[in-house]
């Protein structure tokens, strides 16, 4: 093992000061008129933007863990967060999100927002800030009515601003968020209702799917839930629905996999009501979609790093590299090798976290570069700016936490290493 693994306490604690270092650029994105701003390249708000709905709730859910942390001045930004998605962002005619404060984009209502609108409630609520379970409760409410399909077991994607027609897709990267939404309203609610249904996303994606597909995970479909392998080929750099195999995908799903595990195997200790649908297969599943975006993925072209995403066949499509693809890695590794013991794990985690330190942290401008080019220069095709920092500030923490209970309600119950 290198100096990096977590029983090097040099290594923990340049992740504690990275943590800190990442908070201070979620504090930076407060917009005064609401909600947080996307970051520049250097971490300057850009006010000149719209207001997105899923960069205020990530950008929520951080500061409330940072509360947790013991950070007390986050306690006005989470506040502050919580307040536009309770007014700004928030449709007072039809209910739900919409996607940004810009009136011309009203039209759309997406699972992707309202997932995290959730994450972020469930944050705060367990951090303990007013309006916060109030918040989580209406978007509940919301969720129920609108976007679990409880005949299918999965996430309806995309409806239009009155909840009257939704669009002929079924996307994995809402469902996956879906399940880590799952997870965190499980742990603030206490109702096993919620890994009940993410064990169902999970079976469809990953028991079905991926599993029918060698491992890499068919990410778009359409409403019937037929998978449609060509989607996008035209704009292969989609940031949120790109052609082929995402390569980040496959570990973000690994982690989880871990994640559902344990919650089930935490909530089965605490409480002999634990629902009887966990799947026996999640952790072997886990271990298969980690190597298979692990072969896919790393220094695949003769460069270090992750390409964004591959063909059917294993052929990378876009080369260039994003952060918080390093980011997942980093932590679906440290948390299988967490939860399986198995060191080889271990060797990928701090490999790739020398890749990160190296490319990634930028601390001179803050937070991480969002994207490189194949060769590992800075790029902005598919990301401009550093819009949010959540996926780097997870892989900060999730390492130093047990599979379960989730990231916040974990940090609460002082489980961080």
């Amino acid at each position: 093992m290198s100096e990096l693994t977590l029983d090097a306490a040099a290594h923990r604690r340049w992740l504690t000061d990275e943590t800190n270092r990442l908070l201070d650029a979620a504090r930076a994105s407060r917009h005064p008129d609401g909600g947080f701003a996307w970051l520049d390249a250097t971490c300057q708000p850009m006010l000149d933007r719209p207001v997105e709905t899923w960069i205020t709730t990530r950008m929520t859910h951080v500061l409330a863990v940072g509360l947790l942390l013991g950070h007390h001045d986050c306690v006005d930004l989470v506040d502050h967060g919580i307040a536009a998605l309770q007014t700004r962002l928030r449709d007072s005619v039809n209910d739900g999100w919409f996607t940004s404060s810009d009136p011309a984009l009203h039209d759309q209502k997406r699972a992707y927002d309202h997932a995290f609108v959730m994450l972020a409630a469930s944050s705060a609520a367990v951090a303990g800030r007013p309006g916060a379970r109030a918040l989580l409760n209406d978007a509940i409410a919301v969720f129920d009515a609108h976007f679990w399909d409880e005949e299918h077991g999965w996430i309806i994607d995309v409806w239009n601003a009155d909840w009257s027609v939704s669009e002929d897709y079924l996307g994995a990267n809402a469902n996956m968020h879906g399940v880590e939404m799952c997870l965190a309203v499980a742990d603030a609610t206490g109702d096993h209702r919620w890994l009940e249904r993410a064990a169902r996303i999970t079976t469809w994606f990953i028991g079905r799917h991926a599993r029918q597909s060698e491992w890499r995970i068919p990410e778009h479909f359409d409403a019937s839930g037929t998978p449609d392998l060509s989607y996008n080929r035209a704009k292969p750099d989609d940031p949120f629905r790109p052609f082929g195999s995402t390569v980040g995908h496959g570990f973000e799903w690994s982690r989880l996999l871990v994640h559902l595990d344990a919650a089930f195997a935490l909530a089965g200790e605490s409480d002999s009501t634990t629902p009887t649908t966990r799947p026996m297969w999640l952790t072997s599943s886990a271990k298969a979609v980690f190597a298979r975006a692990a072969l896919d993925g790393w220094s695949v072209d003769g460069e270090p790093g992750f390409v964004y995403t591959v063909d059917w066949t294993g052929q990378p499509v876009v080369r260039d590299r994003l952060h918080w693809v390093a980011a997942e890695a980093i932590a679906a590794a440290g948390a299988l090798w967490d939860f399986t013991g198995d060191d080889r794990y271990g060797e990928h985690y701090d490999s790739w976290w020398a890749f990160a330190q190296q490319f990634f942290v930028d601390l001179d401008g803050g937070s991480w570069t969002h994207q490189l080019d194949e060769h590992n220069r800075p790029s902005s095709s598919v990301w401009a700016g550093k819009p949010d920092v959540y996926h780097a500030f997870q892989a900060c923490l999730l390492p130093r936490l047990p599979a379960a209970p989730s990231l916040a309600s974990a940090v609460a119950a002082g489980e961080l290493l």
